[in-house]
């Protein structure tokens, strides 16, 4: 059925809600064949399609079970060339294996009606992952227990806690597990998300802790509101933190404003006569906060982008700090500056010299994170830098000089850099940047600072 030629705007109000039905159902139907086509993908894919001996090796590819107990275990790389093809990661796409061969193996009566159209593939993936470590005689208990509301006849929020239970009645043993497991789960990080050059702090800790934290940060807050801070009250706490996470001037600061409140009133100089019905102002010193010295030195690579037309006028364009996300060149004026900072310019990124030795310089790491902040390999999504292994795009070979050079090095996590070793990927950096890879089967794939994008070649032209 095409859907593509429809007109719209000559449809009645009828027959576009009858065209929405339609395309509803394309979109089932399309989640499904994706879920079929990811088990025979494992099918093909068998342990027996690698050599054993390779296998051995480090680094080659292995067989891995990627569903729960009782699923076949799969040649591990196929997870990428899958999931290229459908413009995902290579995580997403061993997700999506993963669950396709729960459904098919563990969750018989899901699959039976994921496959009539008759649950959403979302709500069967969903019950697949969660019972991703139980035994199959588990597994099966929480479908006969969910399958018949995963229909969508309840809300999403009450189908999560219908598993939850489904779960947890399927392995009473584990449940009590995972339930000491959680209150033994403390920690204290920071949110990955950020919003507006804005980021969070999330601490999980015993409640006795928590009040305590709650307790020393109103404090802080109390006192810098009594030192003329004239923020709100939450603004003022979130000045606390980063107080308290500088003890020695939190100290400071406490054993000061502690001393200068408790101080007695001046008294009256001499031929001032005494007004007892009017308290007198303290006189001495009011303590003084150095932000400065509160917040710490930091070593910040902003990237700036050039105007994008000639309309856009010069300091109103926006900028991009990796871990925290685009922000305007107004916010690092303004929230950076209360810190002491390093600006760091990364000059001539292309022109820096090559060395002959295989181990990467400083100095040309910092150029490739600029040029490419994020994983290289097609459709990949991490932007840790610290996770990342700078790989040769051209093999490395000893005796030949000027290798490692800014021009021959991609950023890739450890797997896909097996992937792009071991499993049958070829790769090109034709320039500095700019990485043409083809999967083991011909598909072209371009991957730049912007994303990756699908090739398709007109050989007849």
């Amino acid at each position: 059925m095409d859907l593509t030629g429809v007109v719209l705007e000559e449809l009645s109000q009828t027959r576009l809600l009858d065209h929405a039905d339609e395309v509803s159902r394309v979109r089932r139907e399309c989640e499904v064949q994706e879920l079929r086509i990811a088990v025979q993908h494992a099918v093909l894919n068998n342990p027996g399609t690698l050599d054993p001996d390779l296998a051995r090796l480090p680094g080659r590819e292995r067989s891995r079970r990627y569903g729960g107990p009782g699923t076949a275990e799969v040649a591990e790389f196929c997870c990428a060339t899958l999931a290229a093809r459908l413009g995902i990661s290579p995580g997403a796409g061993a997700s999506l294996i993963a669950d396709a061969l729960d459904l098919a193996t563990r969750l018989p009566l899901l699959w039976r009606r994921v496959q009539a159209l008759e649950v959403r593939a979302s709500y069967a993936r969903h019950v697949a992952r969660r019972t991703r470590d139980l035994e199959p005689d588990q597994a099966r208990y929480v479908d006969c227990r969910v399958v018949e509301s995963a229909d969508g006849r309840i809300p999403w929020s009450r189908f999560e806690v219908l598993v939850a239970a489904a779960v947890a009645a399927a392995d009473p043993v584990a449940a009590a597990e995972r339930e000491e497991r959680a209150a033994q789960d403390q920690f204290a990080k920071p949110t990955r998300s950020t919003e507006h050059g804005l980021r969070g702090f999330y601490v999980r800790g015993p409640f006795n802790v928590i009040a305590l934290l709650d307790a020393r940060v109103a404090y802080i807050a109390d006192i810098l509101a009594a030192l003329g801070d004239a923020d709100p009250v939450d603004r003022r706490r979130v000045k606390a933190v980063a107080v308290l996470a500088n003890p020695h001037l939190a100290v400071e600061l406490i054993t000061a404003f502690t001393q200068w409140s408790d101080r007695p009133a001046d008294p009256a100089g001499p031929g001032e006569p005494a007004d007892p019905g009017e308290p007198a102002e303290r006189t001495g010193p009011r303590p003084i906060l150095d932000w400065t010295k509160v917040l710490p030195q930091v070593t910040v690579t902003v990237h700036t982008y050039a105007p994008a037309c000639a309309c856009d006028e010069p300091g109103t364009g926006i900028v991009r700090i990796p871990d925290h996300g685009p922000v305007t060149a107004d916010w690092v004026r303004r929230w950076l500056g209360e810190s002491a900072f390093t600006i760091r310019p990364v000059l001539a990124v292309e022109g820096q010299a090559p060395v002959d030795a295989y181990e990467v310089p400083d100095s040309h790491r910092r150029a490739v994170q600029v040029l490419n902040p994020a994983d290289v390999f097609p459709y990949a999504t991490s932007t840790s830098p610290g996770s990342h292994q700078l790989d040769h795009t051209r093999a490395y070979q000893r005796g030949r000089p000027g290798q490692s050079r800014i021009g021959n090095y991609g950023p890739m996590t450890g797997f896909h850099h097996r992937i792009k070793t071991h499993g049958g990927w070829q790769v090109q950096q034709p320039f500095p940047g700019i990485f043409l890879w083809r999967d083991p089967y011909g598909a072209l794939y371009l991957v730049d600072h912007s994303g990756t994008r699908r090739l398709t070649l007109d050989l007849a032209a």
